[in-house]
C-alpha cells in the first residue's frame, strides 16, 4: 500500500495539478480572483492531473515489471532456477521503454539459454561441480543475472547512456561487462563438467581395451588427462 501511494505521489501528473492548484492559491491570495473559493484550488488541481496525465502518463499503482524481478532460492533448485530464467526472459523480450540495447538485449536472452543448457548437462552428467561452483550456478539464475537487470532498468534510460559512473564507463557498459563476467563463468562450469565427463569416458574405454584385449596381448595404454578443477 505504501508503495502504491509513494508512485501517486511521485507521479508527474500529481505535481502538475499541485503546481496549478497551488498556482490558483497564490493568485487568490494576491487578489486576482476576488471572491472565488477555494473550490477554484481543487479544480485547478483536478484540471492540472489531468493535463500532466494526458502529457506525461497517469500515475499507476501496479508496480513496474522490473520490480517484480525477485526470486529466492528455496524449494526444488532446478524449478527456482527455470522461474527465474523465464521471468528474465519475459522481462527482457519486453524490454520497457527500449532501454535494453538490441545487441545486449540479445546477449541476455542467450544468457538464459545457456544457464538452461548448463542445468540441462549438469543433470545428466557424471562429474561433480564444487560446493562453491554448485552455489554459483544457482545464483547467476536465481539472483546474480535477475538483480543486474532489475538494477540496471530502475536507471533513467537517458542516464544510463550518458553519464559516467565511478568506474569510467555508463550503465548500460557497466551492465555489458557484468553479462560478460556471468557469460564467463557459465562457460566455465559447462566446460568443467565436460572435462570431467570426457575423463569418465576416456577410463572407462581403457576398462574395455583391457577387458577385450586378446589373450597375452597388452592392451594400448591410455593417457588419461586430469578433471579440469572448477575455479572458484
Amino acid at each position: 500500500m505504501a508503495q502504491k501511494l509513494l508512485r501517486l505521489i511521485a507521479a508527474p501528473a500529481n505535481w502538475c495539478g499541485l503546481g496549478l492548484a497551488i498556482a490558483v492559491l497564490v493568485l487568490k491570495s494576491l487578489g486576482f480572483l476576488g471572491n472565488l473559493g477555494l473550490g477554484v484550488a481543487v479544480l485547478g488541481y483536478a484540471v492540472g492531473f489531468v493535463v500532466g496525465g494526458l502529457w506525461l502518463g497517469f500515475p499507476s499503482t501496479k508496480a513496474p515489471a522490473w520490480e517484480e524481478l525477485q526470486f529466492r532460492d528455496e524449494g526444488d533448485a532446478r524449478e527456482a532456477m527455470e522461474r527465474a530464467l523465464d521471468g528474465v526472459r519475459r522481462l527482457t523480450e519486453f524490454n520497457p521503454e527500449n532501454r535494453i540495447p538490441a545487441s545486449l538485449q540479445a546477449r541476455v536472452l542467450e544468457l538464459c539459454k545457456a544457464l538452461e543448457e548448463l542445468l540441462r548437462q549438469w543433470e545428466r552428467s557424471k562429474g561433480t561441480l564444487s560446493l562453491q561452483d554448485s552455489f554459483h550456478a544457482r545464483h547467476i539464475a536465481i539472483s546474480y543475472l535477475p538483480e543486474a537487470l532489475n538494477t540496471y532498468l530502475s536507471i533513467p534510460a537517458r542516464y544510463a547512456t550518458t553519464r559516467v559512473l565511478d568506474n569510467g564507463k555508463t550503465a548500460v557498459d557497466t551492465f555489458k561487462d557484468t553479462v560478460a563476467d556471468l557469460e564467463a563463468k557459465v562457460r566455465q562450469l559447462g566446460d568443467d563438467l565436460a572435462a570431467q565427463d570426457a575423463h569418465a569416458f576416456l577410463v572407462h574405454s581403457k576398462f574395455l581395451s583391457q577387458k577385450f584385449a586378446p589373450p597375452g596381448a597388452e592392451a594400448p595404454a591410455l593417457t588419461l588427462p586430469r578433471s579440469k578443477e572448477s575455479k572458484p
